[in-house]
């Protein structure tokens, strides 16, 4: 009832910022492991196909409220990136490209943080003065 489709894309962004923050991280760790190929997490393509924002068909929705056909069955996947090499023993983590992709995610999450919680607010409000 209370699981709207803003509320759960809202969810899984912060499901995706957590798997994002332990990825970055985990390339960090590794910048001077030799062979090692950094990872990145895909999340925004699927959603904005999910959501019918890519071109192609797209089928019509009576009301605003209703899940796209098929539903917002999402789900992060994280990528190893082996096309690049940054180094000549094979490491292609860019440390300077992991903190501002760090920085980025850390907007992300609090965005999202904040979006969840305001609507967190809203339904409380509504239950808190539908007792009076």
């Amino acid at each position: 009832m209370f699981m709207t489709p803003a509320m759960y894309v809202l969810e899984k962004s912060l499901d995706t910022a957590a798997l994002r923050q332990r990825t970055i991280a985990h390339n960090i760790a590794n910048v001077n492991t030799p062979g090692f190929k950094r990872s990145e997490v895909s999340f925004e393509d699927q959603l904005r196909q999910a959501l019918g924002l890519e071109a192609g068909l797209s089928l019509d929705r009576t009301n605003p409220y209703h899940l796209p056909v098929g539903g917002l069955d999402i789900t992060p996947r994280v990528n190893q990136d082996n096309s690049t090499t940054m180094r000549q023993d094979g490491n292609n983590v860019d440390i300077d490209v992991e903190m501002v992709n760090l920085a980025q995610n850390s907007l992300n999450f609090n965005f999202a943080t904040q979006q969840l919680n305001s609507r967190l607010a809203m339904l409380r409000y509504v239950i808190n003065e539908g007792r009076r």
